[in-house]
């Protein structure tokens, strides 16, 4: 485990971005806060966090809620993810979210992170082999 302080300034602005959001979580479930922000190709920052529902399963990470933002505004390329919680390890993006960053991302960086600074980083690769991925489709036409 290292900590966000060893990672690039830019990984750093990321963790900042998604702490922030994180404080604006709607978790009166699970009480569980998630923050999520991500860099698209042109540098631009998008950051979410989880909004739960009563029905559950209208719940929205904040990893995908970050992606949604992004690609609503014109920005469908990722390259960096850097999701916060409060747990010790951190959490890692469920699999539903890594199936949406599968659509957008291409050798993606994922950082995980915790209110204290612990951070591990992966290649998306590493933490999603084999995604199903656009290019199974677009290779059948």
């Amino acid at each position: 485990m290292q900590k966000i302080q060893s990672l690039s300034k830019q990984t750093q602005e990321l963790y900042i971005a998604a702490k922030s959001a994180r404080e604006r979580s709607y978790s009166p479930y699970s009480s569980h806060k998630v923050g999520a922000a991500i860099r698209t190709s042109d540098g631009k920052i998008f950051s979410g966090c989880n909004i739960e529902n009563s029905s559950y399963g209208a719940t929205v990470c904040a990893e995908r809620v970050a992606i949604q933002k992004a690609v609503s505004e014109g920005h469908a390329k990722i390259t960096e993810v850097v999701v916060i919680t409060d747990s010790n390890p951190p959490w890692p993006p469920c699999g539903m979210c890594r199936q949406v960053i599968a659509e957008f991302g291409d050798n993606t960086l994922v950082h995980t992170t915790n209110l204290v600074g612990d951070a591990e980083s992966f290649k998306f690769a590493d933490i999603f082999p084999r995604a199903f991925t656009p290019d199974h489709l677009l290779s059948r036409r």
